[in-house]
C-alpha cells in the first residue's frame, strides 16, 4: 500500500520560502507599475546615478513604496487573522471580520467622516472602535469562564449587525465625506504614507509571529476541547490569547485600510488545500501568500481604469469569490 505523501521539513521550508520569494516579486514589479510608466533603467538611475529623476524618486518611494508595503502588511495579517479565528472557533468559513471588528473599526471612521476629522483622527477613531468592540465581545462571548466558539461567534456576528445598523444611519447623513466614506468601507490603500505603512508592518509582523509559535497548540485544538485538555493544552489560555492578538491586529488592519474581504477567508483555505491542515505550515504560508494576493490586487485595482482608481476590496471580491466557490466545489465532489 503506497504510503501518504507526507509534507516533511525540508518541503516545509521550501514552500514557505517559495512564497515568500513571490510575494517579494509581486512587491518588486508592483514598484514599475501605474499610471506613470518606470522603467527598470529609471529605477537604476534613481537609485545609483545624481542625475536620476526626482519625479521617479517620489513616485517609487514617497507614493508606490509605502503602498506596496502597506498592501503587504494587511495581505498577510488578515490571512494569519483568519486562519487563527478559524482554528479557535473551529469554523472554516470564520474570517478576519467575522466577530464584529470591523464594524467596530468602521463605526469609529465613519463616525470621523462625519465629523470632519484627519485621517489621522479617522485611524485613531477607527481602532478605539475596534477595541471597544474586541472588549465587548470577549466579556459577553464566554461561557462558564472561558471562550466558548459558538457562543463568541453569535456575539460577535449580533454586534457587528447592530453596528452595521448605526453606519448606515451615519452614512445617510454624510454630503461631502459620502465617497470617502463608501470608498473606505470598500476596502482602500490610496491613503498609505511611509509612517503608517511601516507601523502596521511592524505590529502585523509580530503579532503573526506570536500567532505561529502557537500552530502547534491549534493543531491540537482542532482535536476538540476536551481532549486538547487531556493532552495538556490550556485552552482557556489559547483561546483568549488567540482571539486578544488577533483581534487587536485586525483593528490595526482596518484602521488603516478599511474593510477588505476575501483575504483572511480565501487563502487559508488555499493553504491547507494545497499543504494540509497542519497550522505550523498553514499560519506562514498564508501570510505570504496573502501578502503576494493583495499586492497583486492593489496592482490591478491601482491601474485598470488609469488614472484613477478602484477600491482595493472590490479586486479582492472580485477574485476571492469564484475561486472560493471552486475550491468548495473540489472539496466537496472529490
Amino acid at each position: 500500500m503506497a504510503q501518504p505523501n507526507r509534507l516533511t521539513v525540508k518541503k516545509q521550508l521550501i514552500a514557505i520560502t517559495s512564497l515568500l520569494i513571490l510575494s517579494l516579486f509581486f512587491a518588486f514589479a508592483a514598484l514599475f507599475i501605474g499610471s506613470v510608466h518606470i522603467s527598470i533603467s529609471d529605477f537604476f538611475d534613481v537609485i545609483f546615478s545624481q542625475s536620476g529623476s526626482n519625479t521617479f524618486k517620489t513616485i517609487l518611494f514617497d507614493i508606490r513604496l509605502p503602498r506596496i508595503v502597506l498592501a503587504f502588511a494587511v495581505g498577510g495579517g488578515l490571512s494569519v487573522a483568519g486562519e487563527t479565528f478559524q482554528a479557535i472557533l473551529m469554523n472554516p468559513l470564520a474570517e478576519p471580520y467575522i466577530l464584529g471588528i470591523s464594524s467596530g473599526g468602521a463605526f469609529g471612521a465613519v463616525l470621523s467622516f462625519l465629523i470632519g476629522a484627519s485621517f489621522f483622527v479617522t485611524q485613531i477613531f477607527s481602532f478605539s472602535g475596534a477595541l471597544i468592540v474586541i472588549a465587548i465581545v470577549f466579556v459577553l462571548g464566554k461561557r462558564f469562564g472561558e471562550l466558548e466558539p459558538n457562543t463568541l461567534l453569535l456575539t460577535g456576528v449580533m454586534v457587528g449587525a447592530f453596528l452595521s445598523a448605526l453606519i448606515l444611519i451615519m452614512i445617510s447623513l454624510l454630503n461631502e465625506s459620502l465617497r470617502s466614506a463608501i470608498f473606505w468601507l470598500m476596502g482602500n490603500l490610496s491613503n498609505a504614507s511611509s509612517g503608517t505603512s511601516y507601523y502596521i508592518l511592524i505590529v502585523t509582523v509580530i503579532i503573526s509571529l506570536l500567532l505561529i509559535l502557537n500552530s502547534n497548540k491549534y493543531n491540537i485544538l482542532a482535536l476538540g476541547t476536551e481532549t486538547a485538555q487531556h493532552l495538556g493544552v490550556n485552552t482557556k489560555f489559547v483561546r483568549n490569547y488567540t482571539y486578544i492578538l488577533s483581534s487587536i491586529l485586525v483593528g490595526a488592519i482596518v484602521s488603516v485600510s478599511g474593510v477588505i474581504g476575501f483575504v483572511g477567508l480565501l487563502i487559508p483555505h488555499i493553504c491547507r488545500t494545497v499543504f494540509g491542515p497542519d497550522n505550523r505550515v498553514v499560519l506562514p504560508a498564508s501570510f505570504f501568500a496573502g501578502a503576494a494576493f493583495l499586492i497583486f490586487a492593489d496592482t490591478f485595482a491601482r491601474v485598470i481604469i488609469s488614472p484613477a482608481e478602484l477600491p482595493v476590496g472590490a479586486i479582492t471580491a472580485l477574485f476571492g469569490a469564484p475561486v472560493f466557490i471552486y475550491l468548495l466545489r473540489k472539496k466537496f465532489t472529490v
